[in-house]
């Protein structure tokens, strides 16, 4: 009998750190937009909001590979617990410097740096850290769920944020810190069983062995190069404020519903994945979810009417979180505990940089193409990229099931 919700709620290690997880990512998400909102009040320069997201990604991308060995190295929980420690220490910094009024650009710079650092070990110690916590069954319901949660906390943050600011950016601060406070105890408070890993030298050869690892086994290969390609050809987001004024044209109220569609989309589509997992034809799903994804983004490039660019937009997250789930339920389930770390670092510099380069390619391919034809362009490039990948990775397109052995898990 396969394993249902009721199970998943059972495990306590895992709702324990949802809830976690919950509260840190709705306390990040309330941060990050007080700090923009903070760093334009103070300067109201276009420049220095880009200069935040600039600051946060460069060491995330610089330090992922070196997080993932010492991800394998040291206790998961701890580490996810000193992460939201380190953000939560400075939501406090911030909510001093705004009591005291010593607010400068260099200070939400500086801090800024600080939490693309925290971001490069807290998000493949997450990842590496679910396994751990559910029998092998039940993972792919764990990592809807999970993104149910992530999605809820996405927009909700923003929104609580937003009405907190009512009361002043302090009041935003203190709320982000005692969020972070809340899910740092809740991880410290977590009991799993934790094999201590043999201490080794760091080498290039431990710290690049993620990569190597994924280059070697084609079905992972194929999944995070797929999303690698869906993400950087696909994506519309940096394009909305275009299409909501010049094309849809529908104002600032219109650029909010349409940013939010994917997310609301998604978390739907999580949700019910966590009803229902796909359990048969993986692959095949996987591929023809990325193609949906891109068949969703041509249909929002040529429409003119806001409804059914909303519904496109709505069905391109629900797609996209089909292939969330199925590409890091197979990697994990892939991956022996000993490499979840360097595996996961790998995946989340193909996610950070897929959504950063995106975002470039949406607007220089724009810049010649005009916006229509960039969309449409880069909808008509998935839908292709995904048609390729069942040539050139047969292995993944056949996967008929997640579980196809015994997994390389620290939990049977």
């Amino acid at each position: 009998m396969s394993p249902t919700f009721t199970d998943l709620r059972r495990e306590r290690p895992f709702m324990q750190l949802w809830v976690a997880r919950l509260f840190g990512t709705a306390a990040s998400q309330m941060m990050l937009v007080a700090i923009g909102w903070h760093m334009y009040e103070l300067t109201g320069s276009a420049w220095d909001l880009g200069l935040v997201g600039l600051y946060q990604f460069v060491p995330a991308l610089l330090l992922a590979l070196l997080a993932g060995h010492v991800v394998d190295r040291h206790h998961r929980g701890r580490i996810v617990a000193v992460c939201f420690a380190v953000q939560g220490t400075v939501a406090l910094a911030l909510l001093f410097a705004v009591l005291h009024k010593n607010d400068t650009r260099g200070l939400l710079l500086g801090l800024s740096l600080v939490l693309g650092a925290v971001r490069a070990f807290q998000m493949p110690a997450q990842q590496a850290l679910t396994p751990l916590l559910v029998p092998p069954l039940l993972l792919s319901r764990a990592m809807a769920f999970s993104s149910a949660g992530m999605q809820g906390a996405i927009i909700g943050g923003p929104a609580l944020g937003g009405l907190l600011f009512v009361a002043g950016m302090a009041v935003v601060y203190g709320a982000s810190v005692l969020c972070f406070a809340v899910a740092c105890v809740l991880v410290l408070r977590l009991r799993y069983d934790h094999a201590p890993a043999a201490r080794e030298p760091v080498t290039l050869a431990t710290v690049f062995a993620g990569v190597n690892f994924i280059w070697k086994r084609k079905p992972v290969l194929g999944a995070v190069s797929l999303d690698l390609f869906a993400v950087l050809l696909g994506g519309a987001v940096a394009l909305l404020p275009i299409y909501a004024k010049d094309i849809l044209h529908t104002g600032p109220w219109g650029l909010g519903l349409l940013r939010s569609a994917p997310a609301v989309g998604a978390l739907v589509m999580s949700i019910a994945l966590t009803r229902r997992p796909v359990e048969r034809n993986v692959g095949r799903t996987l591929l023809l979810a990325v193609g949906a994804f891109g068949l969703c983004m041509v249909v929002f490039g040529l429409s003119k009417s806001f409804l059914v660019s909303l519904i496109a937009l709505a069905v391109s997250g629900g797609a996209d979180m089909v292939n969330v789930v199925i590409r890091q339920t197979l990697v994990q389930l892939e991956t022996p505990d000993a490499m979840r770390g360097r595996v996961s670092a790998v995946n989340s510099i193909f996610i950070g940089a897929s959504n950063q380069l995106g975002e470039f390619e949406s607007g220089a391919t724009a810049a010649l193409l005009g916006p229509v034809g960039s969309v449409v362009l880069g909808g008509v490039g998935t839908m292709l990229v995904a048609l390729t990948w069942f040539r050139l990775f047969p292995s993944l397109a056949q996967r008929d099931r997640l579980v196809v052995a015994a997994p390389a898990s620290a939990r049977s």
